[in-house]
Formats: structure tokens, sequence, C-alpha cells
């Protein structure tokens, strides 16, 4: 090739302004690489799962990518499960505003996780089918780890030094003294299964429906006491990176976090999920759909996950992952300190009010408010705040604070025990 063809082959020029703009960026937000893999034995055929690498926050732009990992137990069929799957990412996404930062779009995302899974469930009990779904959905946007869920499907975290920390909560009634009280406050009746003879057995059901969980996405015939209302963490791992193991409950009923974790150490993750799996077989047999993800979190001058060395891991945890406050910052400063992983955010109330916030959403222009779980636009007199009572006079300002339209009110009130007529407003 002659030195000519050479030249006509080189890139073209681009302005210094443009590199020195993509250093900036560069340097701002060093995202890591993703290398993740996935296995499943099937004993019902009910479990599915979400990969998605390629979601934007801003459409066209590569640099605001971001990756979705989820995992969908199904019971009583598989049809909320593909639903959930098919719709609640977008739903998640609609509840975000348009053109803003990263850092804001971060800081939106816990409140748009919960109006996406309580719009998702709305949805599907139109439909009118009777099955349910538990819900571990994981978003990862460079280091931050963003985790709702629904049920007992989990996400752990394995970071450097061998720290194990769950990021998800098990929403079992047998295992969960708070949802046992909830769903009793609500209406709802906790027991086990009785026999012939009066003896009971098995672990504790809500009833009507005889379900082990308390929260889910469907289970139309069970009752409005189980919530889709997700336990959302988020946190930022340190440029060490990390592992999270995403799975059913096939695998946490065999294995343990840290054993699970541990069984898998040293391996690229495709062949880590495929232990994972195998070990939960080889202790428990398969009794039910076990599925496993695996997400190495890589920091971009590593070609993959640095082996994780074993130390004692209860202090570390005690020291990383404390008791949840609801005041993030004494413990955001602790955790910066530690220097594995800072907890942003933690939230796990079952009241819609209390999870949505009380920002207006009047849309100046047109006099319309927009609903902050459906995202529907509607004038006041078809809706009502989330801070209104059943009844109200103009003087109470009844529209003040964060805005539902008479159907998500309505799955509100039916949440938390209230069987309340539509309300009359009085103008």
């Amino acid at each position: 090739m002659s030195q000519t063809e050479v030249s006509g082959m080189k890139a073209p020029l681009v302005p210094l302004a443009t590199l020195i703009g993509r250093e900036l960026r560069s340097e701002k937000v060093e995202k890591p690489y993703l290398k993740y893999g996935q296995a499943a034995v099937a004993k019902k055929g009910e479990d599915c799962f979400l990969i998605k690498t390629d979601c934007q926050r801003t459409h066209l732009n590569p640099s605001t990518s971001f990756s979705v990992f989820a995992i969908f137990d199904g019971h009583n069929g598989i049809s909320a499960a593909i639903f959930a799957k098919e719709n609640l990412l977008a739903n998640v996404l609609s509840a975000i505003p348009q053109g803003i930062s990263r850092d804001e779009w971060l800081h939106a995302l816990p409140r748009a996780l919960v109006a996406g899974f309580v719009k998702t469930d709305i949805e599907f009990q139109q439909k009118g089918e009777t099955s349910g779904t538990t819900v571990t959905f994981v978003v990862i946007d460079g280091w931050t780890v963003t985790v709702a869920s629904v049920g007992d499907s989990r996400c752990i975290l394995d970071t450097q030094g061998g720290v194990v920390s769950l990021l998800t909560v098990d929403h079992r009634l047998e295992e969960n003294e708070e949802e046992r009280a909830r769903v009793t406050a609500s209406g709802g009746e906790v027991g086990r299964l009785n026999v012939f003879g009066g003896s009971e057995v098995g672990p504790l059901r809500c009833w009507p429906g005889g379900l082990c969980l308390s929260r889910s996405i469907g289970d139309t015939d069970v009752g409005e006491f189980i919530v889709p209302i997700p336990h959302v963490k988020q946190v930022k791992l340190s440029n060490a990176g990390g592992r999270l193991i995403i799975a059913s409950d096939g695998i946490w009923d065999a294995l343990s976090s840290d054993l699970a974790a541990k069984s898998c150490r040293g391996l690229p993750a495709e062949l880590a999920a495929k232990l994972v799996v195998k070990e939960a077989l080889r202790s428990r047999g398969l009794k039910d759909d076990t599925t496993c993800l695996v997400v190495d979190i890589i920091p971009s001058d590593h070609p993959v996950l640095p082996p994780t060395p074993m130390k004692k891991q209860n202090i570390l945890a005690s020291l990383i992952f404390g008791k949840k406050t609801r005041n993030s910052v004494s413990k955001r400063n602790k955790l910066s300190s530690v220097g594995v992983v800072e907890e942003l955010f933690e939230e796990g109330s079952a009241m819609l009010a209390e999870r949505l916030g009380k920002d207006s959403t009047l849309d100046a222009n047109s006099g319309l408010f927009r609903c902050a779980v459906c995202q529907v636009d509607q004038p006041p007199v078809e809706g009502l705040s989330v801070n209104s009572g059943p009844f109200f006079s103009p003087a109470s300002k009844p529209w003040e604070g964060l805005f539902l339209c008479a159907k998500c009110r309505n799955k509100k009130d039916a949440m938390e025990g209230k069987r309340l007529s539509s309300p009359t407003v009085i103008l």
C-alpha cells in the first residue's frame, strides 16, 4: 500500500474543543465494564428474567447509557411475570422527568420505581387474571446500583474484602414481622394452613388466597393488602467494583447469601451463574424454578473482576450496611470513609404517600395535573392529592401536593385497607 493510500485512510480531524469535552466527561464519570451470566433450571416454568444493557437516559445519546437486570418469579401461572417483564421498565421510565442531569435522574429513580411498580400492578389487574409475581429489578448506571424488589427473590452484593451485603428485603410473612402487622391492620388474616384435626402446617400465609408473600405484582384474587410497593435501595460502589447475584427463591431456599457468593468467587460471571444454580440443586434438589443472574461491575482498567480475599464478614458488614435510617446523611459519611460502598438511599414503607413525596404536579400552562402513578394528565376535579381526605371543601386546598387520578387514588386506599366510595367534591 502506498504512502498516499495510507494518508487517505486517516480518520477525519476532530476539533480540539470536542476532544477536551470528551476527556472532561470521561474523567467525570468513568463507567465500569459489565460482564454478566445467566443460568436457570425450570420446575414449573414460571420464572422470567430481563437483561437489557442498551438503555439510555436520553434517546440516541450513548453517553447516557444504563443497564437493567431483573428476575420475575411467577406463581399461580406465568402471565404476571411475563407482563411485568414486558411493561415494568417502560412504566418506570415514564415517571422520570425528561431533560434532567444524570444526578437528578438517579435522584428521581427511587420514586419512579415505586410509581412504575404500582402502575404495572394496576394494568395487570385490569386484565382480570389471577397470577402474581415477585420482582427484583436492578438498574446499573456507572458505579451506582439501584435495586427495587417485592417478594422473596433476592439481590446480593459481593465486594472486595469478602463483604456480602443484601440489597433487598424478603417480603415473606414467616420472616417479616412488620409485614405481618401491616397485612392484618389492612384487613387481611395471617395464619398457617389448617388440616384435619385442627393442626396447622406450613409457613404463615395471608387469607384469603393463602399467599406466603406480603408484596407482589398481580394476585388479584388475594386482596389489595398484598401490595406492589417495592423496597428500594441505592448504593454507589467504589472503583474496586463488585459482583451482584440476582436470583429467585429457588436459589435462596437452598443457599445463604454468603454461601452463594463464596461458591462462585474467582469465576467469570457466566460460569458463576451456572455454578450457583448447580450448588443450589446439589444442596436441595429441584423443588422450584431456579434462576440466577450474575453481574460483575468491573473497573475499566481490569479485564476481569479481581479475586476477592476472604475476611471476617460480620464486623465489616455491620460497618458498611447498618440499620436503615430515614436520615441517610450520617450513614453516607460513614460509608464513604470505609471506601467499599456508599449507601445513597433506602426506603421500604408500604404507604404510597410516603414513597411518592409531596411535590406538586400541576402544569401551570395547561392547568392540568399529572397523576404521580399512571402519568395521565387530568383536570383536578377528576382526582385528588395524596394528602387530601375523603371529604373536603375549597378552603382545604385538596390538590396541594402530589396528585393521583381517581383510579390510582382508589388503589392507594384499597392497599391501606380503606373501603371508601368515590369522594364527594364540594365546589
